[in-house]
């Protein structure tokens, strides 16, 4: 707002607010401090390799409201419709947006827009900051071609991933066959140490049941030697017995001869040849208890 009924010179900008007015004497006009959205454009811009993109964004921007920068705006575009403000930044933006393309490659726009979103906007930042505009935010919407080389380079990026997947793929199957054969491995390797183990484990059951069943032979031969011994023993003492006792009897027989032939002795002295009859028998009988 300027002007007045004193012809002052002065201007004052308002936001927001309010200010007393002279008509007809005082000038007043208005600027939207408003988000702007605008699409810049760029048709069929070479890059670095020579290739025609195109390439179309969304950039939201605003006037600063800083009391300078504010002054700034306002001295670039008062006066001038909305449409008029938004052609000027974008006309500014698609500059730099131009500029930028003609240094890059199709696959790094491609691939990382981000970057190139930041870039440019890090790149006009300053120029529009000079009108008093700030930029909030610039994102790349589309990029595309009219020759073909997207189609194609997206084509030969679908075939290396799947050349990538059948190749991981194919170590993903040769990985689980190693595996799957050390698993086995394993698995055998813990079968025979079991097989093993069993084996030893009956081996040393049977001689250590040889050697007690030898320990049971050994100890029932001896018991059966000893028993026939004993057996032997005892019966040669019966027999041994059986001979004393047989002495005994013969002895008692023989006293009793003797006895006989003394009896026999006194009754038959005087008669003619009895005492050759009774040393006869005495000898004999003599000579069979020392046989005995």
């Amino acid at each position: 707002m300027s002007g007045g009924c004193f012809q002052t010179v002065h201007s004052s900008v308002i936001v927001g607010g309010w200010a007393w007015a002279w008509m007809g004497l005082s000038n007043v006009q208005r600027l939207s401090l408003e988000v702007m959205t605008l699409n810049p454009k760029c048709q069929d811009v070479e890059t670095s390799q020579g290739v025609p993109l195109t390439v179309t964004g969304v950039a939201q921007c605003k006037i600063m409201r800083s009391e300078e920068l504010l002054r700034t705006a306002c001295e670039q575009f008062l006066g001038r419709t909305l449409g008029d403000v938004k052609k000027t930044i974008l006309g500014t933006l698609e500059g730099h947006l131009r500029a930028i393309l003609g240094t890059l490659t199709v696959e790094e726009i491609f691939k990382d827009r981000d970057q190139f979103a930041k870039l440019v906007r890090e790149v006009a930042a300053p120029d529009v900051g000079r009108m008093g505009i700030e930029i909030l935010s610039f994102t790349i919407k589309d990029v595309y071609d009219s020759v073909h080389y997207l189609e194609s380079l997206g084509k030969s990026q679908t075939a290396a991933v799947k050349r990538d997947a059948r190749i991981g793929e194919a170590n993903a199957e040769r990985d689980a066959g190693i595996r799957e054969a050390e698993c086995e491995k394993s698995a055998m390797d813990i079968k025979c140490n079991t097989a093993i183990k069993i084996e030893q484990h009956s081996r040393l059951f049977k001689l250590q049941t040889a050697e007690y069943d030898k320990e049971v032979n050994t100890a029932k031969a001896e018991s059966a030697l000893a028993y026939e011994l004993q057996a032997a023993k005892i019966k040669q003492e019966i027999t041994s017995e059986q001979i004393k006792i047989d002495v005994v009897e013969r002895k008692k027989l023989i006293q009793v001869i003797f006895l006989v032939l003394k009896r026999l002795d006194s009754r038959h002295a005087l008669a003619p040849g009895g005492q050759h009859n009774i040393y006869t028998v005495a000898v004999t009988s003599t000579k069979q208890s020392d046989l005995l």
